[in-house]
């Protein structure tokens, strides 16, 4: 009897457990960069119910198509994690190195070669300047990420490395292919798909900043209320002349005197 009361041995979510050494500030730094995958796809989803823009979807498919390179790699090549290790299964190549590197070669990719806003009468789009800024930091971001799993002892520094090719050769591989489909005209037929529109799916990112969408829109209908609510006021005080002139116009000569 006294078994069936012996409490079961609890198991670890791993997709969001890190082991990290609490006595070390840069160790504890690096485990909060350990959760960057988690926190891009949450940006993933996010920005694709919010926007429904066919670019965002299309990065994220490949994001999860170099995941499952990933996958499969890890089982081809069967390499152990090093051997003060705090991970399990294989560790060749890094998942975390492969997928932040998909994440940021493909974000360079479209920040310096395929967006090209342009100008509306609200807003100025961000400068050449300044998208090759953001992805340098993307790439210095991708580049800790990186780091902090060998400081961690998940993974050796090949190990590594090898992510960090194959999540950029992902990305490469990825845009030419999404380069060719927009080229050929196939991405104009994907979107006039019954099943897609009833979604809303758009292509204005590559043409529009996406702080500047629907901005038009708003500022039309803020325009719009604040002359109806300009011509009730006319409208109020004109109605109030009137009133007045009338009721001048029956006060008798005499009662004016």
């Amino acid at each position: 009897m006294s078994d069936a009361y012996e409490p079961r041995p609890l198991a670890s979510l791993s997709l969001t457990h890190v082991h990290y050494d609490p006595d070390d500030l840069i160790s504890y730094f690096c485990a909060w960069l350990a959760l960057v995958p988690q926190g891009l796809c949450a940006v993933y989803v996010t920005l694709i119910w919010a926007s429904r823009e066919v670019e965002i979807v299309s990065m994220f498919a490949g994001q999860m198509a170099c995941e499952g390179l990933n996958w499969g790699l890890k089982r081809w090549i069967k390499e152990e994690r090093p051997r003060q290790m705090n991970g399990k299964g294989y560790g060749m190549p890094s998942s975390h190195a492969q997928f932040v590197w998909y994440f940021s070669v493909s974000l360079v990719l479209f920040l310096l070669l395929r967006h090209q806003p342009t100008p509306s009468t609200t807003h100025t789009p961000t400068t050449f300047q300044m998208r090759a800024l953001l992805s340098v930091l993307a790439l210095v971001g991708a580049g800790a990420v990186s780091a902090s799993r060998v400081y961690l002892n998940y993974h050796t520094p090949k190990q590594v490395l090898v992510g960090c090719a194959a999540g950029t050769g992902c990305a490469v591989a990825w845009f030419l292919f999404t380069t060719w489909v927009r080229r050929s005209g196939l991405l104009d037929v994907l979107l006039d798909l019954h099943v897609v529109r009833m979604f809303r799916v758009r292509d204005l990112i590559v043409t529009e900043d996406l702080v500047d969408a629907g901005w038009v829109r708003w500022e039309s209908g803020r325009r719009q209320k604040r002359r109806a609510v300009v011509k009730e006021e006319e409208d109020v005080a004109s109605g109030k002349k009137m009133t007045f002139h009338l009721r001048m116009a029956r006060i008798p000569c005499s009662d004016l005197t």
